[in-house]
């Protein structure tokens, strides 16, 4: 029981110890941010002329905690990959170790990706259609800031984590786990799944923004098909190999014990 309790704790000591420097990098990410939350802010509010308001005390100030905190998180993405790294390092052997460190910052490159597609073709659309329907109709535009930043802040969000789709798929399929004709058998239950997401995570459920979420989405799910016809693992002819490599040690949970 020591034998095995012993690596456990370890484990979970490793854990906490690298959730805890991602939290103090995240912290110290978020009081510098802070300081430019005016910034950020308007930023954000490019797409709208016109200046932002709020009804309660407290609604500006959590409006720039959330910009900031987003800010924060997307700064501090390399210590928190590498953390990521550093944790799944003793578990990768020596080929897939070469590999892990291109992946993630291939990771961190989609992710912010998807957010500057986001916050510079996506949401000024949204904003500008809905703000020219509303004065069409001899409606005075005042948006509050702190439903202002949550509309844009779940926008980002969901894009930056939208555009990592294709990695993942291409990953699946190298590792043998779904194939580009499964992914394309599925294609129909995939532009469902993105019409429900993009209803469920749009702050509204007009046709118009659900599309402009959705078809993203598609086209990413169709970018992972092609990824993993070209990079994904090629079927084998006739039976397996099961040949066993002497030269690796052999452990109770199979070859991957060095």
């Amino acid at each position: 029981m020591a034998a095995v309790l012993a690596p456990l704790t370890a484990h979970i000591a490793s854990i906490k110890r690298r959730l805890l420097v991602i939290t103090g990098a995240v912290a110290v990410s978020f009081v510098f941010t802070f300081a430019y939350a005016a910034e950020l802010i308007a930023w954000l509010k490019r797409p709208f002329a016109d200046d932002l308001i709020f009804y309660g005390p407290t609604e500006a100030l959590f409006a720039s905690i959330k910009v900031s905190f987003l800010a924060g998180v997307v700064l501090s993405l390399p210590v928190i990959f590498y953390q990521s790294w550093k944790f799944i390092e003793p578990a990768l052997l020596p080929r897939e170790q070469r590999w892990a460190i291109p992946l993630f910052g291939l990771a961190a490159g989609l992710f912010a990706l998807g957010m500057v597609f986001c916050n510079l073709v996506i949401l000024p659309l949204v904003i500008q259609f809905f703000v020219s329907f509303g004065m069409d109709r001899d409606l005075t535009p005042q948006l509050a800031v702190g439903t202002y930043i949550d509309f844009n802040v779940k926008f980002l969000v969901v894009f930056g984590f939208a555009f990592e789709l294709p990695m993942v798929l291409t990953l699946l399929s190298r590792v043998g786990v779904v194939s580009p004709e499964i992914l394309g058998h599925y294609r129909k239950h995939a532009v469902m799944a993105a019409l429900i997401l993009s209803a469920i995570v749009t702050p509204d459920a007009t046709l118009f923004t659900m599309l402009l979420m959705a078809v993203p989405l598609m086209v990413l799910y169709e970018l992972g098909i092609l990824g993993a016809r070209l990079f994904g693992r090629r079927p084998s002819a006739g039976k397996p190999n099961m040949a066993v490599n002497r030269e690796m040690p052999v452990g109770p949970a199979g070859q991957r014990v060095r």
